[in-house]
């Protein structure tokens, strides 16, 4: 049978095969969606996905991204007895890094909240920080909120997971297969979807869900809907191999101010950054200024690294939102009203750290219009204004991303390295 006899009907339709839509796709298909199919213009895990740094962590800044790394931690856990395979799930520990008073301040009051909802989670002053990483400057620090049980991922690791469960729950996945847009019927409220358009032909579906990652601002822009969700270049570094770093089990760390995050990674040591100064966009070639100056940074808390060689280094696109928190509810046209049937979903960046549970979210919202894994009422489109800006308090256990509370997508701004991962 051709791909145009079968490619006409579907319960639900998802767009863009990364994290959030693999995973979503496997859930709505357990779930009890008899025919998902998801369509993805290039390949499986072709874009940030296979390019993360796979930091995982429940140490949110909110109740609700707690709640997000938590389930996310926990569905990690158990992938292995649950498909046979995982995304590589190693407990290392995380310390998120106070060099400052007012660092220290909030960092304490945060650890209050997240212990208040049961995360296994505690302030550390800066000796038992360097208990915990041996290799930490004493002087470098006040202290930290640490959890035991936050770890890592491998991201290719991951994108295999993910393509293997779809594969088993019999998700029909169609790459090289370009979105272009949806049909629509009129109701009394507004409209609803029928079915969507892609350059292979179209498909009837009353259920359409959009990922797309840092791509989903212009998935939104082809059906009229705006979706603040930027996009920006993310470095991510590995060194060499070092007698310090070849133990089983190390925490990672977060130098929040600085932006700058580590962890083990083959015997040498991963780490990643983000520059908020320079302006939003796809951008996938290296910023060796930047990153000198990070690897500076590092030393300072590190010293051990200090001459280290570069082992390799990367550059990838990663979304983001203006609150640095995900986007999960239902399509609203730029007059504000909602397309029935069609749900946008973005984990801001976090797609490693939340993508199981906000994927899980995605499809419960897709296939029942609600959740029970956390109330994500204040996360759709509606919280942002006309500008992109969010009535939501930002998340500040996050990334120092470009400060432009309406994401824009000027020309890409290089290619991408081939050392990348």
């Amino acid at each position: 049978m051709g791909r145009e006899m079968a490619a006409d009907r579907a319960d639900l339709v998802i767009v863009g095969a990364g994290t959030i839509g693999g995973w979503a796709s496997y859930f709505a298909r357990t779930s009890g969606a008899d025919r998902v199919i998801v369509v993805e213009r290039g390949r499986v895990g072709d874009g940030a996905s296979s390019r993360a740094a796979g930091m995982v962590r429940a140490q949110g800044g909110t109740p609700t991204t707690v709640t997000l790394g938590r389930w996310s931690i926990e569905f990690y856990r158990r992938q292995f007895a649950l498909l046979g395979t995982d995304s590589g799930f190693r407990e290392l520990g995380y310390l998120i890094l106070a060099t400052s008073e007012d660092e220290e301040r909030a960092g304490r009051e945060r650890v209050a909240m997240q212990r208040g909802i049961g995360l296994d989670v505690r302030w550390v002053d800066a000796d038992e920080a360097v208990r915990l990483d041996p290799c930490l400057q004493v002087s470098s620090l006040r202290g930290a909120s640490y959890s035991p049980n936050d770890g890592c991922i491998d991201p290719v690791r991951n994108v295999r997971a993910y393509s293997l469960a779809m594969q088993a729950a019999g998700v029909e996945l169609r790459e090289g297969c370009g979105f272009t847009g949806i049909e629509t019927t009129s109701t009394t409220s507004g409209k609803r979807v029928t079915g969507i358009l892609t350059d292979t032909g179209p498909i009837e579906t009353s259920r359409v869900l959009l990922t797309g990652g840092p791509q989903l601002q212009s998935v939104g822009e082809l059906i009229g809907v705006p979706i603040p969700a930027g996009a920006v270049r993310h470095q991510v570094a590995v060194l060499e191999p070092h007698p310090a770093f070849q133990v089983d089990r190390k925490a990672m760390a977060f130098d929040l101010s600085g932006g700058l995050y580590w962890r083990l990674e083959e015997g040498g040591l991963l780490f990643g950054m983000s520059n908020p100064q320079e302006p939003p966009g796809p951008a996938r070639s290296i910023d060796w200024t930047y990153l000198e100056a990070m690897r500076r940074r590092l030393a300072d808390f590190l010293p051990v690294t200090e001459g280290l060689e570069l082992r390799k280094v990367w550059a990838a696109t990663i979304d983001y939102t203006a609150d640095h928190q995900p986007i999960l509810g239902p399509a609203l046209s730029a007059d504000r009203g909602p397309i029935e049937g069609v749900t946008v979903a973005s984990a801001g960046g976090h797609g490693m750290m939340w993508g199981p549970a906000v994927a899980r979210i995605a499809a419960d919202l897709a296939l029942e219009g609600k959740t029970s894994l956390v109330d994500v009422s204040p996360l759709g489109l509606d919280r942002f204004d006309a500008e992109g800006r969010s009535r939501l308090a930002t998340d500040p256990i996050a990334l120092p991303f470009p400060k432009s509370p309406h994401p824009a997508l000027p020309r890409e701004r290089g290619r991408e390295m081939s050392t990348r991962r």
